[in-house]
């Protein structure tokens, strides 16, 4: 079919998901008695004609819109960086959802060259700023603004401006559901809770080595990541804010300097950099990224408040908010968030660039400079996930711009990046098995 034309795949040889879901679309539109399928499936067995051509030019709109995406696309691709399995340019593809296409605006089609990792959520409710670089701190903004980038519905111009398909009470009902009851030294964290080591079949851990762990994490982690979770120390932190008037009190997890911790600075610095035109009409001022999309969504958000019957309640409104203002910020830092299951979240970094602990805990020269992602087979033993070559595997590359692995580095030659001194075999041993009781 000569309208698959164009449509790339990844350098692991398989076709990227959005890709997958337009040459999907094509073939619904152009294959011979698909498209009598969908229109049953979606209308019914006996629609009318004209309801089937409405349903269809629905359907060609939205090829016209992911050709005319694809074109855009193409407009930075050298600036592109792949990124492959378990990351995702969130901002960035958030941004040229709402900035680019729904109000097409081709100047404001970004490239993807930050992919980031996939972040754990658990615990993340309670943080008082969310996101790898700290930058929001609104539950609702942050929700909401997500469900846009994943191409829910948006009106941007017109009496209905703003009018949204985002579900503002779903978006409220999971947020609660994730965060579960303010947590407490006596309760923990009672929503998603990080997974334990002991609960899987994986190898026992070396109690021996992590009694020698504890003393080596209290030296070169804590200050940065905090008492563990399970301790006395950690909920006495003054890192925890005081209680609101909901009685709710928010972590206000440490923020590193990138210069300190000489990881790659793209998503940072570029969410930092990013500007936006945005239509007069539209009553956003902001032209920096971060607080033009934080403006938009909180109008969605109030825009969906205001057409309930009645409308919400303003007490109702904060409580939905996350009892928490609008605060958007692009530092050039990242968060040092709690280690709680860190070793299930490999690979690590914000941008996935070191494959296991072992690695992480190496200088960078000791680091693999490519490895493949995608292989859910555990080693338990480097913690992290095997990175051998396979059958459409992605190759990471370090070298390339975005993905540098670099930083967080525990080394005795002093330079940027460097957090803590070089760390024995033995001591990296032992450090690696207390991070699995966490």
């Amino acid at each position: 079919c000569s309208a698959l034309k164009g449509i790339p795949e990844s350098a692991s040889g398989a076709i990227g998901i959005r890709h997958a879901i337009g040459v999907s679309l094509l073939f619904t539109r152009w294959v011979p008695g698909r498209l009598d399928q969908f229109d049953a499936r979606v209308l019914g067995p006996n629609a009318s004609t004209a309801a089937k051509s409405a349903l269809n030019a629905q359907l060609d709109a939205a090829l016209d819109g992911g050709k005319r995406e694809l074109g855009w696309s193409d407009t930075v691709k050298l600036k592109n960086v792949e990124e492959g399995f378990g990351r995702l340019d969130a901002l960035n593809r958030i941004g040229n959802t709402v900035f680019a296409i729904d109000m097409d605006q081709q100047a404001n089609y970004a490239a993807i060259s930050a992919p980031v990792h996939f972040p754990r959520i658990w615990d993340a409710p309670w943080f008082l700023w969310v996101q790898y670089n700290g930058s929001i701190e609104q539950p609702m903004v942050r929700n909401a603004g997500e469900a846009l980038g994943v191409v829910a519905h948006l009106q941007v111009a017109g009496p209905n401006m703003f009018q949204s398909s985002v579900r503002v009470d779903e978006l409220y009902i999971l947020e609660k559901q994730l965060a579960g009851l303010p947590p407490s030294a006596s309760s923990g964290f009672t929503g998603l809770r990080a997974p334990r080591w002991s609960e899987t079949p994986l190898p026992p851990i070396n109690t021996t080595l992590a009694q020698q762990g504890a003393a080596l994490y209290a030296t070169h982690c804590q200050s940065c990541h905090l008492a563990p979770t399970t301790t006395p120390e950690f909920w006495a932190s003054p890192q925890w804010m005081p209680a609101n008037a909901a009685g709710e009190r928010y972590l206000d997890v440490t923020m590193t300097d990138i210069e300190q911790v000489g990881t790659d600075s793209a998503q940072a610095a570029g969410m930092a950099a990013r500007t936006v035109e945005v239509p007069a009409g539209i009553g956003i001022k902001e032209r920096s990224f971060g607080r033009a999309l934080g403006a938009l969504v909180e109008k969605v958000a109030t825009r969906w408040y205001d057409a309930q019957t009645p409308p919400t309640l303003q007490a109702d409104r904060y409580r939905m908010n996350g009892n928490r203002p609008n605060g958007i910020r692009a530092l050039l830092a990242y968060k040092a968030r709690p280690l709680d299951g860190i070793w299930a979240t490999p690979p690590y970094l914000h941008n996935g660039a070191v494959p296991n602990l072992d690695a992480l805990l190496s200088p960078v020269a000791k680091r693999p400079q490519k490895f493949y992602l995608g292989n859910r087979e555990y080693d338990p033993d480097h913690v992290g996930y095997k990175t051998e070559s396979f059958k459409n595997g992605f190759l990471f590359d370090t070298q390339i711009p975005g993905n540098s692995n670099a930083g967080h580095e525990f080394s005795d030659i002093k330079g940027p990046g460097v957090i803590g001194p070089f760390l024995k075999d033995d001591e990296r041993r032992a450090l690696i098995e207390y991070l699995k009781t966490l």
